[in-house]
């Protein structure tokens, strides 16, 4: 049969995006050349851009729409609504040609025939300029769900050919400079996968938000994927790394558990006059991660085959079938704002103050924005946004498009970040904080607030104008030095980001850092579940939500913890410092203060080994190894080494080493590195001694300096007095140095002193110094002034 105004996807190609637009050519693409490689994709069909351009002639619309849009202000949000409004009821009210009304009753008798009862199908938008490379036209036209019979079939074609002339994709397209005319839209008739039953989502094959290419992210919910989409829920997340899925380990690095309120179900009411319909999720439901672990990573194979097919990152839509417990892939188009990044110049956005946090969610992008809030109860109060505003809503699709560029910064309840709105944020280089749940409520209209993206995957948005200092860096070429440059990292979830800075690896990874922030819990409140009171017992089972036990959620947590900055990072080694808490810091933990002492001097208290050794912390201390052997093993992340922190005396270095192993963490094993801290006198002095038990030395500055002068930098009576520099703390160095080297281990260092002091750093090069790791924002100017001085 031939056909000119219908093509069947498996006909279709991906050069065929000017027939059928972005969207159904992809789809086509991936029916007829993936299918092979395990990618479900359900089948359909596509109305050809030829075919719409026949109705809008047929209907005398073409010249119609071109004069009411010929000088329309899209900046006018009354005016652009009102165009869109009428032309909109023109294409709704036309008639398909004969021709084309045909077509479509046959090929959808043939999508239905092979079916024994009356199937429903998806009717999507896609627009001869979508889901290019350059621009994503993400949701710009409309989707139809469940759409069941011919005669709906054909009312669903007519209300797709007129979203393209939906408010947001009008002004869309004057911004991407496409005139209207130029534009086509193709209806793709595809049988519907039952998410309703099960879960749908988005996925991205690079991080959306640093565009690290080395994970596929992954955003899921219950029910049909527009709830994901559209920013109706706040989804779960999942990253999974492509190396350690190409390797067959365990590739999951990071998850969160989202809030699933609401879920998008098939609407079988009689008389209800609707296909689908919003129902609340159960609680307990929201309570537990909307994938196995094996649907993710089955759904991370079928992004990495994607992206590799068409070799660039892509932006997947999927759905799993609560039927056949297949999953499917609904459409997947190129991503198209980190992808595109090749600056040299990297900008980096810092507080310089803090305020009370009025509301938190998830991160979209990495700047800070600046003004007074606007609340936005809908759409039809948009044009009370003004430029430098603040817009917070309870959630924002496409149609906010208009007027989200006019915005300081971006604010929502509800969405993830892989909805529309985070998309076009993203797109438009708005910092935005989705998902916070409570923002309308706890923002006052016109107040002054700081939107910070800056801090990693939590959002903040912060009382008051605060200061923004913002610092570019010249990525450029970076001369050689005689010395490894690392990086302090502390938080995962700038890890990504960070990875991307020139460097040699991290030269400390702080898991104290991890447990007090992914955590937050004391691990012996842990332990002791479920014998707790009942107020705490309640706290930790529901920061427990989505794992087996309380000590999953801790041991897997922290995993994850260090395994995002493995991945990040991988191949290059990673020192990961056992926890240094001190008993005050500990105490501050869920529940701590009902385990730790309180201490006159902490610093010199019950901290690094010795803690590790005592018989009351022997179980806390072994759900740490527990971690960092499932980072290593399960997850193959062995590029993690181990340092040892605050060890005394050699009697304690020899204990510390039998207690890793007994735990798994043998010297040796597997390559595994295990690293001391030298930050007391004693290591120094033994330095020597202390190597026999250790794999090289990580020097602490800070503590070293302070035990060497007996003074406490944070006291403001004998803080002038601390200098890494002084000639005691710099013959120590030396020491440490020289031992090292005569014995052929490693030596570095991870204080402050670095990069506080160029002449300091010059001093540990010329000392033979292997690595110096520095905080992040310090790495390239610092490796240019080592540069100039070896230089000179």
């Amino acid at each position: 049969m031939s056909a000119r105004h219908v093509i069947a996807f498996g006909e279709l190609r991906i050069s065929d995006a000017q027939r059928v637009g972005g969207k159904n050519a992809s789809l086509g693409e991936m029916l007829s050349q993936l299918s092979a490689q395990g990618i479900r994709v359900p089948d359909g069909f596509a109305t050809t851009a030829e075919a719409f351009r026949e109705f809008l002639r047929a209907n005398a619309l073409t010249e119609r729409i071109a004069k009411r849009l010929e000088h329309l202000n899209i900046d006018d949000v009354a005016a652009l609504e009102a165009a869109g409004r009428q032309v909109r009821a023109w294409v709704e009210q036309g008639s398909l040609p004969g021709s084309l009304e045909r077509e479509i009753k046959e090929y959808y008798h043939i999508l239905t025939n092979d079916s024994s009862c009356e199937i429903s199908v998806a009717v999507r938008s896609s627009a001869t300029a979508e889901d290019l490379p350059e621009a994503s036209f993400a949701g710009q036209q409309e989707t139809f769900l469940n759409v069941i019979g011919i005669d709906a079939v054909l009312h669903s074609v007519r209300k797709v050919f007129a979203s393209l002339y939906n408010d947001r994709a009008i002004a869309y397209r004057v911004h991407q400079g496409y005139a209207h005319a130029d534009v086509a839209l193709s209806a793709g008739v595809q049988k519907m996968v039952r998410s309703d039953l099960a879960a749908a989502g988005v996925m991205f094959t690079i991080d959306t938000e640093s565009g690290f290419s080395e994970v596929v992210f992954i955003t899921s919910s219950f029910g049909l994927g527009e709830t994901v989409v559209q920013g109706a829920v706040n989804p779960d997340e999942f990253y999974v790394h492509k190396p350690m899925l190409e390797a067959g380990k365990f590739p999951i690095v990071r998850r969160s558990l989202g809030s699933k309120l609401v879920q998008l179900q098939y609407d079988t009411r009689p008389g209800s006059g609707r296909s689908v319909r919003q129902v609340d999720v159960p609680d307990a439901e929201r309570h537990r991660f909307s994938l196995s672990d094996q649907d993710v990573i089955e759904l991370a194979r079928i992004g990495v085959r994607i992206e590799r097919h068409y070799g660039r990152p892509m932006d997947i839509e999927w759905g799993k079938d609560g039927l056949d417990g297949h999953l499917y892939v609904l459409q997947a188009r190129p991503e198209t704002v980190k992808s595109r990044v090749h600056s040299e110049t990297q900008l980096r956005y810092r507080l310089t103050q803090t305020s009370r946090i009025l509301a938190t969610g998830r991160a979209i992008g990495q700047k800070i924005g600046v003004g007074p809030a606007r609340l936005v109860s809908s759409s039809s109060q948009m044009e009370r946004v003004r430029a430098g505003d603040v817009l917070v809503t309870d959630m924002t699709d496409p149609n906010w498009e208009p007027v989200m560029k006019r915005a300081a910064a971006i604010v929502t309840n509800r969405g993830g970040r892989t909805c529309h709105a985070a998309i076009i944020a993203r797109e438009l280089g708005i910092p935005a904080v989705v998902g916070c749940g409570d923002a309308t409520s706890a923002v006052a209209e016109g107040a002054d607030v700081t939107v910070s993206c800056a801090e990693g995957d939590t959002g903040h948005v912060y009382e008051g104008r605060l200061q923004v200092q913002v610092e570019s860096t010249e990525r450029g070429a970076l001369p050689p030095l005689p010395v490894k440059l690392a990086m302090n990292v502390g938080n995962p979830h700038l890890a990504f980001e960070f990875q991307a800075i020139p460097n040699a690896g991290v030269g400390l990874a702080r898991l104290e850092f991890i447990i007090n922030n992914l955590i937050g819990v004391h691990p012996k409140t842990i332990l002791q579940y479920p014998n707790l009171d009942d107020g705490l017992k309640r706290t930790v089972e529901a920061l427990a939500h989505g794992y087996a036990s309380p000590r999953e959620f801790f041991e897997l947590r922290l995993a994850e913890g260090i395994a995002t900055i493995a991945a990040a990072f991988w191949p290059k080694p990673v020192i990961v410092r056992l926890s240094d808490f001190k008993s005050n810091e500990y105490r501050k933990l869920i529940g701590g203060a009902r385990y730790e002492p309180e201490e006159e001097n902490p610093m010199l208290g019950f901290r690094g080994a010795a803690r590790f050794l005592s018989p009351d912390f022997s179980d806390c201390f072994e759900l740490e190894c527990r971690a960092l052997k499932r980072v290593r093993e399960t997850m193959g992340l062995t590029n993690v080494e181990i340092m040892v922190p605050f060890v005394r005396t050699l009697a304690e270095a020899s204990r510390v080493i039998e207690l890793l192993r007994s735990n798994g963490l043998e010297r040796g094993t597997g390559a595994l590195r295990v690293i001391m801290m030298c930050e007391v006198p004693s290591n120094a002095v033994l330095a020597e001694e202390f190597l026999e038990y250790f794999d090289g030395f990580s020097i602490g500055s800070n503590d070293l300096t302070q035990l060497t002068l007996g003074l406490d930098r944070d006291s403001g009576l004998v803080a002038a007095g601390f200098d890494e520099r002084d000639p005691a703390v710099k013959a120590l160095l030396s020491r440490v140095i020289s031992a090292c080297r005569s014995k052929g281990k490693y030596v570095g260092i991870c204080g402050q002193g670095p990069s506080d002091h160029i002449d300091f750093a010059q001093w540990l090069v010329e000392q033979g110094i292997e690595s110096i790791s520095l905080n992040p924002d310090s790495v390239v100017e610092t490796w240019r002034r080592l540069g100039a001085a070896r230089g000179a």
